[in-house]
């Protein structure tokens, strides 16, 4: 028998059971997403290349890619089998110069990068150098045509001086690269193939070598293609000697920028001000070492005089960001881009020019 009302009661009942159970399965389901979600997208990033070894890991040898390379070096370069066997069966990864080169670095802001490498210290040893070297620094000027301040300065910001080369061992890092870097492995191969051969041209042991994690070496830190063909022998003893020769260190540096164009006083850059009054001149900063202008249409837009550049051509726009927040614009000259092109950061290479104002001071 039913009673009257129930069957509404019931439908009441059911429709609660149903918000209930509804409300239970979204929030089952929100749950699920959250855990779900964030290890697909844990899931969908590429493991670095540090993440796929480990320190020490032997290198397989028997790869396609080492046996095309020992068929390279002994068919073109004539190494001896014997030669490599002893230079590459105890070779292993480093697996700290794989975290370095995955290390996505910041760019500081130039206020806080300069300080870096402009020091009283740096400035004092700096001058002291130019005292020292004065007679072999005039040399490089007269023969080579590169200021001897740029010169020491780079020195002294690539090196100290020579006190900090680097502790990694080059053959080790360079074959780590080769092996297990694949984004610059092709880069890799080419600078382990300079370096064997740099070894033998100049009688030096191709396991003794150390320096950077990027494989760059010796007092002026080049890598090995640098070396082959920048590197010169200023001293007469027959060898390029960028670790203790400083006739070569400093000739090297300075044929160096010589080849990329510097010109002996010509400028290096010039002021700008706070502000770009040129749609011009803002995109070319923004396009950075490929950004160029003519000198006439910086010294046009900007309301200031110019020095012409050599040979006509073209400046670059340089910021550099200030403590206040504003921003210090510079025409970039050739001789400016001779020094990018040793190392690509606008910052370094204001950090060097400013560095030998210093030192010329």
């Amino acid at each position: 028998m039913i009673l009257p009302g129930n069957s509404e009661n019931m439908k009441k009942n059911r429709a609660r059971h149903i918000a209930w159970k509804t409300g239970e399965m979204l929030s089952v389901f929100i749950v699920v997403l959250l855990i779900i979600v964030p290890c697909c997208c844990m899931a969908a990033e590429k493991p670095k290349a540090a993440d796929l070894v480990s320190d020490g890991q032997a290198i397989d040898l028997t790869s396609s890619r080492y046996q095309g390379l020992f068929k390279e070096l002994r068919l073109r370069y004539h190494f001896s089998q014997d030669e490599l066997d002893h230079l590459f069966s105890q070779v292993a990864i480093k697996k700290r110069v794989l975290e370095l080169m995955d290390s996505q670095w910041e760019a500081r802001p130039y206020y806080q990068y300069y300080p870096l490498f402009i020091t009283s210290n740096v400035v004092r040893e700096g001058r002291e150098k130019i005292r020292r070297y004065d007679d072999i620094l005039q040399r490089v000027e007269k023969e080579i045509g590169v200021s001897k301040e740029i010169v020491v300065a780079i020195w002294g910001i690539e090196t100290r001086f020579g006190k900090h080369k680097g502790a990694f061992k080059i053959f080790q890092t360079l074959n780590t690269m080769f092996d297990a870097y694949p984004r610059r492995r092709a880069f890799y191969r080419s600078q382990l193939v300079h370096f064997l051969l740099l070894c033998r041209d100049n009688n030096v042991d191709p396991l003794s070598v150390t320096g950077s994690y990027g494989a760059a070496f010796g007092q002026t830190q080049f890598i090995p293609s640098s070396f082959r063909e920048y590197a010169v022998d200023f001293d007469g003893d027959g060898k390029r000697d960028v670790w203790n020769s400083v006739p070569d260190i400093l000739a090297s540096i300075a044929n160096y920028l010589k080849r990329f164009g510097w010109v002996y006083q010509a400028p290096v850059y010039r002021e700008l001000g706070g502000r770009l009054h040129s749609e011009k001149l803002r995109k070319a900063y923004e396009k950075g070492r490929k950004g160029f202008v003519d000198v006439s249409e910086a010294a046009e837009a900007q309301k200031i005089k110019l020095p012409p550049a050599p040979g006509n051509k073209k400046v670059t726009i340089v910021g550099l960001e200030l403590k206040n927040g504003g921003m210090r614009y510079v025409a970039g000259y050739p001789n400016f881009q001779a020094i990018t092109a040793w190392n690509n950061s606008n910052r370094y290479a204001m950090a060097v020019t400013e560095l030998a104002e210093k030192l010329k001071e």
